[in-house]
């Protein structure tokens, strides 16, 4: 277990700098995200997973920077967040869009749910109670979730809480973050889907391990995986419904 370590320390530690700002998009745009974006919305789209014109719901989506992967689809999307500020921007950002408030540390219902596709892309691991929030994930999708979290190395089944800065509109909205094995994710989902899948690629981001058995190979802060869970099976060369030790880098 982690216990309460501070994220702060983390991103110190990765030569970065804490700056409080009443402005979310200039906590979100930062190079550091949109590059990070960039390489994550490019990785699922390379799954090629169809998804034009179904109903989405977009959970923790901060100022909307994966948002219009799925508008530009011709998807009915309902985007929720928990921040005021970041709500205000999203409405902002997308005047005919549905932006709901959610917080994910207590969730509430959601008009129109299920939903075909839920997108939890870089939310899980700010909150507190990662099974209840993937227990909600499930009862609100139709038929498939894509999630996104940081991850810690290991293969014991373990959640580790960590304390984050409440403060900064990229953090934890309720000041507690996790940072769960894939191990328990993997298990998690398994208990909430008929089919649990991990891709054979990861995204061209440092961040991405490729060799899990090997975490001195990894010389990023933090290392995240991806998940797709789907009610139906999913014929895709790049899914496997096992917990793989090695992946790639898409061609």
């Amino acid at each position: 277990m982690f216990g309460k370590i501070k994220a702060k320390d983390i991103i110190r530690k990765m030569g970065f700098e804490l700056v409080r700002t009443d402005d979310p998009v200039l906590a979100f745009h930062e190079y550091d995200y949109l590059r990070h974006n960039a390489r994550r919305l490019e990785h699922l789209a390379s799954l090629r997973i169809p998804v034009a014109g179904m109903s989405v719901l977009e959970v923790g989506a901060g100022v909307g920077d994966h948002s219009h992967y799925y508008l530009d689809r011709g998807c009915r999307v309902t985007i929720t967040e928990a921040r005021g500020e970041n709500i205000n921007r999203l409405r902002d950002r997308y005047p005919n869009g549905r932006v709901q408030f959610l917080d994910m540390e207590s969730p509430s219902h959601i008009d129109d749910s299920p939903f075909d596709v839920v997108h939890c892309y870089g939310l899980l691991y700010h909150l507190s109670k990662p099974r209840q929030a993937l227990a909600f994930l499930g009862q609100n999708t139709r038929k498939i979730l894509f999630l996104e979290t940081c991850v810690s190395f290991g293969e014991n089944e373990e959640i580790n809480l960590i304390v984050e800065e409440q403060f900064q509109p990229t953090q934890s909205y309720s000041g507690t973050g996790c940072r769960p094995t894939r191990a328990w994710l993997f298990k998690e989902l398994q208990g909430l889907f008929a089919h649990v899948y991990l891709p054979t690629t990861q995204p061209w981001h440092e961040e991405f391990p490729l060799d899990w058995t090997a975490p001195e190979k990894h010389k990023a802060g933090i290392q995240r995986a991806i998940f797709i869970a789907s009610r139906e099976p999913l014929e895709n060369r790049l899914l496997t419904p096992s917990l793989l030790s090695e992946q790639i880098r898409p061609e």
